[in-house]
């Protein structure tokens, strides 16, 4: 009798779990407008009005020994749910206000989300960052200058706005994945950044050919076209690009004029040193970091490296605070993403050793000074989890296990740069990195 009683408890609180999912995506609500407003003091996003800073991060579910090619939103709804129940509470207790989804997620997810956690979704299509394809013929790269295939793109992102513009939880649009970075890369792997310097901006090599600036200025008016053809269909969310770093600031600036937001992912290690002032001198655009972020791992003495990641993750959001609007300095920062929320154990070699949490470098950043040595690789691609990540259960579920910089950050989130000074900011984050060091 008690094993009946129990499966019919189950079997009602199923039924009752996925009644919540369908009024989430059959449910009607206002439409918010969402907005970015500048003036003396800065930029700010808004929402009906009301300032909001993205305290954000960058979220997604690949269960050991799966890679990209696993879809958590082709598994059923029920372990849908069950992957979000266990993991956005993580989340919003942290202060996570937004997640940054790539545009396979259904809008009703969005909703689900929003509705039942209070988080909201950057809806984030590649455009083109990991190849094509075009009648049936797969292409590796993405020829920007190429008419079909831009024409293919502006279709895609017509099609991102009708299906994601009726969204409750949708908070901008953002198009591409540092594409400059994939007009030198070879594949979509992680390398080193095309430059010889990574702490500071990324530039050109001096070898840089014509045919690498015909195409990031034909990648960039591309980003630009997408955007008003975002914009025809859904006036109220603002557009933001993603790029590598600043690299090709001076063609976004000829070319991204009707861009809202620059989204950077942005690795230079415990300061981003001069970024917010460049791109408040030369575009004036508002920016948020799509990514940023530390490993935690020492490529050096080989062990797990929580504290190094906190504090430099600590350091990051410090900058973002103090370069919000009414601070006082650029003003022009409305928010970042940490990257990432859990490790990624597919990150190195994409397709093989899945079930192995691989710890070799893959390229070189001296921005990290806790584990650089010249002429040595030291990011750790499978390390970039504030949670650690356990096994899957049948149905592909797993435990996190959050490491130091899940209460590091818990602490920073409990901040709001539009309701405080310098002063209180700089006295909040010494307080939390002085736990650190006890």
């Amino acid at each position: 009798m008690k094993r009946n009683y129990m499966g019919i408890r189950r079997i009602k609180y199923v039924i009752l779990a996925l009644s919540v999912v369908l009024t989430a995506c059959s449910t009607s609500a206002l439409q918010q407008r969402i907005e970015i407003v500048s003036d003396s003091t800065g930029s700010r996003l808004l929402i009906d009005g009301e300032p909001f800073f993205i305290k954000g991060m960058n979220w997604d579910y690949f269960p050991i020994g799966t890679n990209w090619a696993y879809s958590l939103w082709q598994q059923p709804d029920s372990i849908i749910q069950a992957a979000l129940d266990n993991e956005m509470p993580l989340l919003k207790k942290m202060g996570v206000n937004a997640i940054r989804q790539y545009s396979t997620i259904p809008p009703c997810w969005i909703q689900y989300i929003y509705e039942q956690y209070g988080i909201y979704t950057i809806i984030n299509h590649s455009f083109g960052r990991y190849g094509m394809t075009i009648d049936n013929k797969d292409y590796d790269h993405t020829d920007y200058c190429m008419d079909n295939m831009r024409e293919s793109l502006l279709k895609e992102a017509d099609d991102l706005a009708n299906t994601y513009k009726d969204s409750p939880g949708l908070l901008l649009y953002l198009i591409g994945n540092e594409n400059n970075y994939g007009l030198f890369w070879e594949g979509a792997e992680t390398e080193d950044m095309p430059a010889s310097d990574s702490v500071t901006c990324p530039k050109l090599p001096n070898d840089q050919t014509t045919e690498q600036q015909r195409n990031a200025r034909c990648l960039y008016e591309l980003m630009n076209e997408a955007t008003l053809r975002i914009k025809a269909i859904d006036q109220s969310r603002p557009v933001a690009i993603c790029n590598g770093d600043l690299l090709f600031l001076d063609i976004i600036v000829d070319e991204c004029k009707d861009v809202d937001v620059l989204g950077v992912n942005s690795y230079r290690g415990e300061s981003f040193d001069m970024l917010f002032s460049d791109v408040k001198r030369k575009y004036g655009k508002p920016v948020v970091f799509t990514e940023f972020g530390a490993d935690a791992y020492n490529a050096v003495t080989q062990q797990e490296a929580q504290r190094e990641q906190a504090e430099i993750l600590l350091r990051n959001w410090r900058e973002i605070y103090l370069n919000a609007a009414g601070m006082g300095h650029c003003g022009n920062c409305i928010g970042g993403f940490t990257f990432q929320f859990s490790d990624g154990w597919w990150k190195t070699g994409q397709t093989k050793n899945l079930d192995t949490h691989d710890t070799s470098a893959s390229w070189a950043n001296g921005g990290y000074r806790f584990d650089y040595v010249e002429g040595r690789n030291n990011m750790n691609e499978e390390w970039f989890g504030i949670c650690a990540k356990g096994l899957p259960d049948s149905l592909g579920l797993y435990q996190l296990y959050p490491r130091m910089a899940y209460k590091v950050l818990s602490d920073a989130h409990k901040i709001d740069p539009y309701h405080a000074t310098i002063s209180t900011i700089e006295q909040q984050f010494n307080e939390i990195e002085s736990k650190i060091e006890q």
